[in-house]
């Protein structure tokens, strides 16, 4: 059984945000007419069944936004990478009707640089304006179909020196959870399948619902595209005491100017010690991490209220409107402005 998608992705808790996030797609969150988006999900032979529930379970929480249905190549039954099969109701067909099609990963012994006649012939059924995400090895399908030359995409980290060697027309990416292109995205190995899907639901509706989404399914509500796959030492030998209730007690208080200082008091650490656990639980330094946090509370605000640029600024402890607009471009190429004309959410009655 190959183990490459069963690597689960280091997570910091669930106020994890690492490096600066993959910029979104063109289109943004929108006002809800009550049209039901269909997501078709894709199971091939041999695919892995956690990420093949993650489309249902996350995008099936999202209060009715989303009808979630699964189908094979012809319909019938497939081999998992465990000791069973799965059936489903539907065949190829359904992909036609498809707003967004999931490839969820599956076992690589019988996808090479050329797709199968069957799984080619599923592709093509797609409608031309779908979108189309992949996870964990689901990218090597839309490689092979032609689907992302010269396109930025990610995969399983374990995989990338084989995905380059046989795709070396993609831009890969292996360093990333998710890569959003649009009407193409592609996601890493295991839990990163929630990411992209929690992405999905904020792309689409904004971040109000995808956090009650991240609740309803218990997982972190954001883990941006750009957080690192995986980090050589994620948690401190389990006799330290760890730093999570200092990040929590930080976060309830983003509007203040926490130094260092203050942040190892509270962690009762000496300053050299609580850097030192901080960067082996978080990945990155406390200074970056109440950056990147900082900016994630911006654009949750940015989307949810009509509070100005430096009111806003203030709230989450930048001390000026020109120092968000600062870290809110180096994270996703856009002004303040820009990004709530885009991912604002319209008011719902």
């Amino acid at each position: 059984m190959s183990t490459y998608c069963g690597v689960t992705a280091a997570l910091a808790g669930p106020d994890a945000a690492l490096a600066p996030s993959v910029i979104p797609g063109p289109s943004g969150p929108r006002a809800y007419d009550g049209r039901v988006e269909r997501v078709v999900v894709l199971a091939l032979d041999g695919v892995y069944p956690f990420e093949l529930g993650i489309p249902d379970r996350v995008l099936g929480s999202a209060e009715g936004r989303y009808e979630v249905l699964t189908c094979t190549v012809d319909g019938r039954p497939v081999r998992t990478n465990a000791d069973f099969s799965i059936a489903v109701e539907h065949g190829p067909e359904v992909l036609r009707t498809a707003d967004t099609v999931v490839i969820p990963p599956f076992a690589l012994s019988d996808i090479g640089t050329e797709l199968p006649g069957a799984v080619a012939d599923a592709l093509a059924a797609i409608g031309p304006d779908a979108r189309i995400v992949s996870i964990c090895t689901g990218a090597f399908v839309l490689a092979a179909a032609g689907m992302l030359a010269g396109r930025r995409a990610t995969t399983h980290w374990q995989l990338a020196g084989l995905f380059r060697k046989m795709f070396p027309d993609v831009d890969l990416d292996a360093d990333v959870l998710f890569v959003d292109e649009g009407s193409l995205l592609t996601s890493a190995g295991a839990a990163s399948g929630v990411d992209v899907c929690l992405h999905l639901v904020r792309r689409d509706h904004g971040s109000e619902l995808a956090n009650r989404v991240a609740r309803s399914c218990v997982v972190p509500p954001w883990r941006d595209g750009g957080q690192a796959q995986y980090i050589e030492q994620p948690v401190p030998e389990p006799t330290a005491t760890s730093t999570a209730a200092t990040r929590y007690w930080a976060l309830e208080r983003l509007g203040e100017p926490l130094t260092l200082a203050e942040l190892a008091g509270h962690a009762r650490m000496s300053l050299r010690t609580f850097a030192r656990r901080f960067n082996d639980e978080v990945g990155m330094s406390p200074g970056r991490w109440l950056i990147q946090q900082r900016v994630v509370r911006a654009r949750q605000l940015l989307e949810s209220s009509d509070l100005p640029v430096d009111r806003i600024a203030g709230e989450v402890g930048f001390a000026t409107g020109t120092s968000l607009r600062q870290h809110l471009h180096a994270a996703v190429g856009v002004s303040p402005q820009a990004y709530r004309r885009t991912f604002r959410t319209a008011r719902r009655s």
